[in-house]
């Protein structure tokens, strides 16, 4: 996208999943990026920690030091400094003077988060906090990444934009709070904002537990694959280049300013849909069902309509599609390797 080249784009916690994909897509398009990570939330340090629990440790390690490779590659700028200490965040944006900032940083699982409040609140609050106000009178597009959690239970499986949050749970809470802080900040100096809604995304070189990752590695393994209910919850699962594609058309459009857009692919399928496309190439996968926590709400598809309107968003990659893409990554990476 030509209106992207020349573009300063500063990630902040953008060595993640997320962050490291669209790094290297924005560099493909000739913006010149630049990564704020401490790299420890799902990321290198967090594993290299011998006292940290990881039943996959070894082949996290391997897949985290392809990601920085892959940034290395690109010519991605990575700085390794702790968001959370305001005056190192403001030093580095003096340094770099981003046109734009995507604000990524933050524990990116429900669960985790609803286990260890303070932390979840340290580096997705804090971290907004410090990105937020280093951001005013500096850049002209602040874009963050909240959660299709900030709905809560979908009314009858189906929201829009319009569609009033009621989240459940620490992780959605501080989500949802996220949002308001930074419409306070257009409100007060005018800061120009996107605000973005992902749900159940997937791809190569995650780790950080999502659903089809912990289901398709648990197969592989041998292992039992748990369900949190029957298998008939449906989730608006959405592959990285899909999402990844909508970032870049939020980041070249006048018309995402002062929105909130879901970028998923626009379709639910259920927890059981994904389990028998993974069975194709895993006959053998055991299923453990349990019950569902009480903060798990009942979810279902997102309406990207107005992200197609106002931005030309188009996912492309169903699930059936995108689950065989990820499987073979998969299989790939794992070749010759001693994961």
């Amino acid at each position: 996208m030509s209106s992207l080249k020349g573009k300063r784009i500063s990630l902040i916690g953008g060595a993640g999943f997320i962050g490291h994909n669209l790094a290297v897509r924005l560099m493909e398009l000739g913006a010149e990026v630049s990564i704020m990570d401490n790299l420890q939330v799902n990321n290198l340090l967090a594993f290299i920690d011998f006292n940290g629990a990881s039943e996959n440790r070894r082949m996290y390690l391997n897949i985290l030091n392809e990601r920085l490779d892959l940034l290395r590659q690109s010519k991605v700028s990575l700085m390794v400094r702790d968001a959370r200490d305001y005056n190192l965040m403001r030093r580095y944006l003096d340094d770099f003077q981003p046109d734009a900032i995507i604000h990524l940083a933050a524990v990116a699982h429900a669960n985790k988060s609803n286990k260890d409040p303070f932390s979840t609140f340290d580096h997705s609050f804090r971290t907004l906090e410090n990105a937020l106000d280093c951001a005013r009178h500096r850049v002209e597009h602040f874009i963050y990444f909240s959660s299709s959690m900030v709905y809560g239970h979908f009314p009858n499986g189906f929201v829009t934009e319009e569609t009033p949050c009621e989240p459940l749970g620490i992780y959605a809470a501080l989500k949802f709070g996220g949002e308001k802080l930074v419409i306070a900040y257009n409100q007060v100096f005018d800061l120009p904002y996107t605000i973005i809604r992902p749900s159940a995304l997937y791809g190569p070189r995650c780790v950080s537990r999502r659903v089809a990752q912990i289901f398709i590695e648990n197969a592989i393994q041998g292992r039992e694959v748990t369900i949190h209910g029957d298998g008939s919850d449906k989730l608006d699962f959405t592959y990285i280049d899909d999402f990844v594609q909508g970032i870049v058309k939020t980041l070249g459009s006048p018309k995402s300013i002062k929105q909130t857009f879901n970028l998923t692919y626009g379709k639910s399928r259920t927890l059981a849909d994904l389990l028998a496309i993974i069975q194709k190439h895993y006959p053998n996968v055991r299923v453990l069902y349990k019950a569902k926590d009480k903060v798990t709400p009942d979810r279902g598809t997102l309406s990207v309509d107005k992200a197609r309107e106002l931005i030309g968003y188009e996912p492309e990659w169903d699930l059936d599609r995108g689950i065989e893409k990820y499987i073979g990554w998969y299989k790939t990476f794992l070749q010759g390797r001693q994961c």
